[in-house]
């Protein structure tokens, strides 16, 4: 892997909007239906390939020993509280005490934190990227970005340095969870990130949080003839059937192959949503909030289909 790129404010970066050339799937398609509308699915007998992750190759290995000390001697900046990341609310902190998270050592800390946020906070769509930790975790779901900003906020509240990687996904491979005029309408570069954590002196990247197990095993059933790439549905990997999911000091992947744009890493989420964010015109953002969203969670459930228990914060 390459070097990392340099932590934000070493060049100069001006707030860019999530918007990029649109890219293109291979034709061969077949048709679904929802909410009464049919919709194509780019397939080839049912494996939905990934030739997306080609214009913009992330470089995130964090190789240099120099850069590793420095990030070790600056472990207070990665531990920091944010507007976003505010976890001495009073339901992080319950939770916390319940889980025991902070008896634990380094490695079950993240393992422990990790699987929760994965499993226990569902994949769906939240009314925006821009929420705090707590309203995730009351909400009970999330995506990419506002699951990795309730995991940011567990991981730093029991002394886990991390911080955030910023990229954008083509809308491709939301194709399937995403449906009908909802998919039509979205944006073609979606804003995407990743968390990366510091363990023992070395930056792991984690991204495979973004899907609960329940929602990825309906999908791998429904396509269990693919054993390659899969491109759709929220997944973009080279290997379907063993994707990279679980945490035991390595990388984790599930949309990683549907990357093109590397926006580098940032301290918080705060700071990246200074300088990144989702374009859409405010009839949109409105169509999302107040109908599209909830489409598309009812869409997810119903890939998900048997009743899976998220987590309820105690009154």
């Amino acid at each position: 892997m390459g070097e990392t790129p340099p932590l934000p404010g070493a060049e100069d970066k001006a707030a860019t909007p999530a918007t990029f050339p649109a890219m293109r799937l291979p034709i061969v398609r077949f048709m679904l239906t929802f909410v009464g509308q049919s919709i194509e699915l780019p397939a080839i007998g049912g494996l939905c390939l990934c030739p997306l992750r080609h214009q913009s190759k992330p470089n995130t290995s964090f190789s240099s020993c120099t850069r590793n000390n420095q990030a070790v001697m600056d472990n207070e900046r990665y531990l920091k509280e944010t507007a976003l990341l505010n976890y001495s609310c009073p339901s992080i902190q319950q939770l916390i005490r319940e889980r025991r998270w902070k008896s634990l050592d380094d490695f079950d800390k993240i393992k422990q934190t990790y699987s929760f946020v994965r499993d226990e906070i569902l994949f769906g769509y939240n009314r925006a990227d821009e929420i705090t930790a707590e309203q995730v975790l009351q909400d009970g779901y999330g995506q990419c970005n506002t699951k990795g900003i309730l995991f940011m906020a567990l991981l730093r509240a029991i002394d886990v340095p991390c911080r955030i990687h910023g990229f954008t996904i083509d809308k491709e491979l939301q194709k399937g969870a995403m449906t009908g005029i909802v998919y039509r309408h979205a944006p073609q570069q979606v804003l995407h990130s990743w968390v990366e954590v510091l363990y023992q002196e070395k930056w792991y990247e984690l991204e495979a949080f973004i899907l609960d197990k329940a929602y990825l095993n309906k999908l791998q059933e429904k396509f269990k003839q693919c054993h390659g790439a899969f491109c759709g549905y929220g997944v973009a990997v080279k290997d379907f059937s063993n994707p990279a999911i679980d945490w035991d000091a390595n990388n984790t992947y599930i949309q990683s192959e549907g990357i093109n744009q590397d926006f580098g890493v940032y301290d918080s989420p705060d700071e990246l949503f200074k300088e990144h964010h989702q374009e859409m015109s405010k009839a949109k953002k409105l169509l999302y909030e107040y109908l599209g969203r909830h489409l598309m969670n009812k869409n997810v459930n119903r890939i998900r289909g048997a009743r899976v228990g998220k987590y309820k914060p105690q009154r």
